[in-house]
């Protein structure tokens, strides 16, 4: 009988499908352009909520959640590469450093848009407070790191092809239903400190997410309109 564990609570699912909507949304708009862009800027303004959220989740957030139960060390890498590590049940080493670089892309580009400026249709909201040289280098970031987020969300994709192809798990589901199935056989591939840890997804969690998404949603919101 599978063993059905609580790995991802609901935060976590929805940050997820929000950040890829509000990317997808943020990519279709740039590229349409002229008025759009006023959609875009307001899309940008959601992604650096959903940013700023997770991390602050990361620390205070369920047990899979956390920065410290799935970031590796450079020795905890290399013991997985190795095969003397077993796998986490949230994220794997690899899958954690992928995690962390596409946060830090995505960052990136949200903080930089709030800099950038197009000459056309758009103004960053904290354009007007620096140089035109501090715009500048702001705008090429955030054009230069767009590839650099395409590169990191296919890599992204092709781990999630070759899991399912290759090794026959569906990382997918996880995510949209919260539970993980684990097969008594495989239990041995990963941590037992993990497969005794179901993350905490009851309506306080769940009321204190909401709250603290609130919170950094008006704080950004008053800094970036005012």
């Amino acid at each position: 009988m599978k063993k059905i564990i609580r790995v991802w609570d609901l935060p976590i699912r929805l940050f997820h499908w929000l950040l890829l909507i509000a990317i997808v949304l943020s990519f279709i708009t740039v590229k349409i352009g002229g008025n759009a862009m006023e959609l875009h800027g307001r899309v940008g303004y959601c992604v650096l909520t959903l940013i700023v959220f997770r991390i602050c989740w990361g620390f205070v957030g369920s047990y899979h959640a956390r920065f410290t139960n799935f970031m590796p060390s450079p020795t905890g890498l290399f013991g997985y590469l190795s095969g003397k590590t077993k796998a986490g049940l949230g994220h794997n080493p690899l899958g954690a450093l992928s995690v962390l670089a596409l946060l830090l892309s995505v960052g990136v580009q949200a903080v930089t848009g709030l800099f950038a400026n197009d000459d056309i249709a758009f103004e960053g909201p904290f354009a007007k407070y620096v140089s035109n040289g501090v715009v500048g280098l702001m705008t090429s970031i955030h054009h230069a790191n767009e590839w650099v987020l395409i590169a990191l969300i296919a890599l992204h994709l092709c781990a999630i092809l070759y899991y399912q192809k290759f090794k026959s798990e569906n990382l997918i589901k996880p995510m949209l239903l919260g539970d993980k199935e684990i097969d008594p056989s495989e239990e041995a591939k990963y941590l037992p400190a993990d497969l005794g840890q179901a993350s905490k997804d009851g309506g306080l969690q769940r009321g204190f997410a909401l709250l603290l998404l609130s919170l950094i949603a008006v704080v950004l919101g008053y800094f970036i309109t005012g």
